[in-house]
């Protein structure tokens, strides 16, 4: 056996452990990935988009209106915020329609149906009553109620089909008649040709095309077969081609599509001028207010037309802002229809859903230039108090429904109250501690559920 110079037997050295791995660099773009997943899939993603993403369209529809009507309000010797304050008040009414559906359970969201959509059907043959409808530039679609103020029926008519349309469907689940395609469309496809009916009378198109959008989105949620659907479909494009060939405005208006200069008699006037204002507002816009369109250059500035004000005062942002908004409310629309197991809810969901995209597309294409003018408002931005009150009220209905779903309605119930109750002793008592809230919370495990 070797021995060292000391006489001592040499150290055995334990042999050397290969080298750990190094665990692998985090990637920051993977994991804001998984946090902006985990975060949508939050029970409460839907509740918090539909009411975060409404307000805010509403409250840039306020900010909008006042810059867009000051010019007309002044053009017609007015106080320049004069359409601001009509829409601020109907922002004001809506919000406690939407806070008000918003707390309504389904059952008394189903009763109101039939009296909705009565009253609709009374108010829309009101209108075609010499002395009692308003025509508005060639329409016979409102009424007056006094003073300043004037309704339009047919936009309530969206919310009875609606409402009326997924409580008939939601029924005839129940009962196992949607198999028959007889029970499919009586009486849905009845009355909504009425109501189309009598908006036709006044000559509204475009609120009659968003109607239909509604008839074929509850029809699909219902499942209706290829053959019913496209026949349907046949049949309503028939009568759109009938009502647009017979009508020279309807088709100069088709004939402005994709225009770039006014044209012979200046027909293409309001579409052409749309498009230039998008076009001068860059990326930035030229400023809030700034706008040089609205000074008598594009008629319905602060209605049908607020979209390219709003391309030209905040730019490419703006209108992509505003495109992020309807398409996250849209989501959230189809995410509630989707996740419930109501068939009410489902339908009326998935109609509000429609309803709202529809409208929004059918605006917006018409600015850009794609689709023909079809003088339909843009949902919650667009001045109009007879438009914004329904769709706040079905904006409600989405909240309620959002709220109602058990992962949604615990994640609710669960969730840490932001402050807390202190009170000071007036006797030389000590201070107490926060107050204890009566919440699901102090039964739960200290764990967080995640839900804010």
């Amino acid at each position: 056996m070797p021995t060292s110079r000391t006489g001592r037997p040499p150290v055995q050295r334990a042999p050397r452990r290969p080298p750990a791995p190094r665990p692998p660099r985090d990637n920051p773009v993977a994991r804001l990935y998984g946090r902006a997943r985990r975060a949508w899939d939050r029970p409460l993603t839907a509740y918090y988009l539909i009411l975060g993403g409404s307000l805010l369209i509403t409250v840039l529809g306020l900010v909008m209106v006042y810059s867009a009507s000051q010019i007309t309000a002044l053009q017609l010797s007015l106080p320049g915020s004069y359409f601001f304050r009509k829409q601020f008040l109907a922002a004001v009414l809506g919000g406690l329609l939407m806070l008000a559906a918003s707390r309504m359970p389904s059952k008394l969201h189903r009763a109101l149906a039939y009296p909705i959509l009565l009253g609709s059907v009374f108010l829309m043959i009101l209108v075609q009553v010499p002395g009692i409808g308003v025509a508005v530039n060639g329409n016979q679609n409102w009424i007056s109620v006094g003073g300043p103020f004037q309704l339009q029926p047919s936009e309530f008519g969206k919310l009875a089909l609606v409402l009326w349309g997924a409580d008939l469907l939601a029924r005839k689940q129940d009962k196992r008649l949607l198999t028959q395609w007889k029970h499919m469309l009586v009486p849905l496809v009845p009355v909504a040709f009425m109501l189309l009916g009598l908006i036709m009378l006044g000559g509204d198109m475009g609120t009659a095309i968003i109607l239909t959008a509604i008839l074929f989105g509850l029809l699909w949620l219902a499942g209706a077969p290829t053959r019913l659907f496209g026949g349907v479909l046949a049949i309503a494009l028939t009568l759109g081609v009938i009502l647009i060939r017979t009508s020279p405005n309807r088709m100069a208006r088709l004939a402005c599509l994709g225009a770039t200069e006014p044209g012979p008699g200046d027909s293409c006037w309001q579409a052409v001028h749309g498009i230039y204002a998008l076009a001068s507002g860059g990326l930035f816009g030229s400023g809030l207010g700034a706008s040089v369109e609205k000074w008598g250059q594009l008629p319905e500035a602060h209605t049908d037309f607020i979209f390219a004000i709003t391309g030209e005062e905040l730019g490419l942002a703006g209108t992509l802002s505003v495109l992020a908004l309807f398409a996250a409310l849209g989501y959230a629309g189809i995410r509630v229809a989707g996740r419930t197991e109501d068939p009410f809810v489902r339908y009326a969901a998935g109609g509000v859903t429609t309803w709202i995209t529809a409208q929004a597309v059918i605006n917006i294409g018409a600015v850009l230039g794609l689709l023909p003018i079809a003088g339909v408002p843009l949902p919650l931005f667009s001045y109009g108090g007879s438009a914004l009150l329904p769709t706040m009220f079905a904006i409600g209905l989405l909240i309620a429904f959002a709220r109602e779903d058990p992962a949604a309605r615990t994640a609710l119930a669960m969730r840490q109250p932001r402050f807390g109750r202190k009170r000071a002793a007036v006797r030389g008592s000590a201070v107490r501690g926060p107050r204890k809230w009566n919440t699901m919370r102090r039964r739960a495990s200290a764990r967080s559920s995640g839900e804010r």
